[in-house]
């Protein structure tokens, strides 16, 4: 079964939104929370902006931009919650609201073509499990070498990974196993995490959070979540 529906729990997205070239300080907020199949992937995109002036805004015009115009890229760094409430307070804000709060300025969600997952290569999955998964994450802006060898650390990415990965990692968690690659797509105009999920017979929540915490610390690192596919 399938459901179109944002994930539960804190799971918004926070970007400072800096001001033109020449202005300084920044200009305000924008909050995004992607809507989900069961699955996991992408189905659409909430999203709302904040202003001192303005206050908060319909901010779909500004969430297709950023994804789609480098201009518009440029002027969009991704942020924890944290540092959106100190950015918020900073510009006479106030306190921020609740992630709750936030959800009820959500007017424009932006409906993603749906599609069933591609089907690359075999699809069954080795003995002993029950369902063989491959999803893709993509990602706008760029990585530095640093924050690449930062990763590589982080999941002890040995030399023996997939052809043309930057860094790669694996683990087991809720009776699944997990191995992922992240690579350059698309002329090296984006990244890409390919994760690879062999179904054990666990709950499929696992996969859910596996993802969810290998798409935060690849925004921690400065990338912008574009959607979520699934090829098997």
């Amino acid at each position: 079964m399938r459901t179109d529906r944002p994930p539960s729990g804190p799971s918004l997205d926070y970007h400072l939104v800096l001001p033109a070239p020449g202005d300084h300080g920044a200009e305000g907020l924008l909050v995004e929370e992607f809507t989900r199949h069961d699955d996991f992937t992408t189905t659409g995109l909430h999203s709302v902006g904040w202003t001192p002036n303005a206050g908060w805004w319909s901010s779909a015009p500004l969430s297709r931009g950023l994804r789609t115009d480098p201009a518009v890229l440029a002027r969009v760094v991704p942020i924890a919650r944290v540092d959106a409430a100190a950015a918020y307070r900073r510009l006479g804000g106030g306190h921020l609201p609740a992630e709750a709060v936030l959800r009820t300025h959500f007017r424009d969600h932006q409906a993603f073509a749906a599609a069933p997952p591609l089907r690359l290569g075999p699809t069954q999955p080795p003995e002993g499990f029950q369902e063989r998964r491959v999803y893709r994450v993509l990602f706008a802006k760029d990585l530095r070498a640093d924050q690449v060898a930062t990763l590589r650390a982080i999941w002890r990415t040995t030399d023996g990974g997939t052809a043309g990965s930057a860094a790669s990692g694996h683990h087991e968690r809720g009776g699944h196993q997990f191995s992922w690659d992240l690579r350059r797509v698309g002329h090296t105009l984006a990244w890409a995490l390919d994760v690879t999920v062999l179904m054990g017979t666990g709950a499929a929540g696992a996969v859910r959070s596996t993802l969810t915490d290998l798409t935060h610390l690849l925004r921690r690192h400065g990338l912008i979540a574009v959607t979520t596919e699934r090829f098997c």
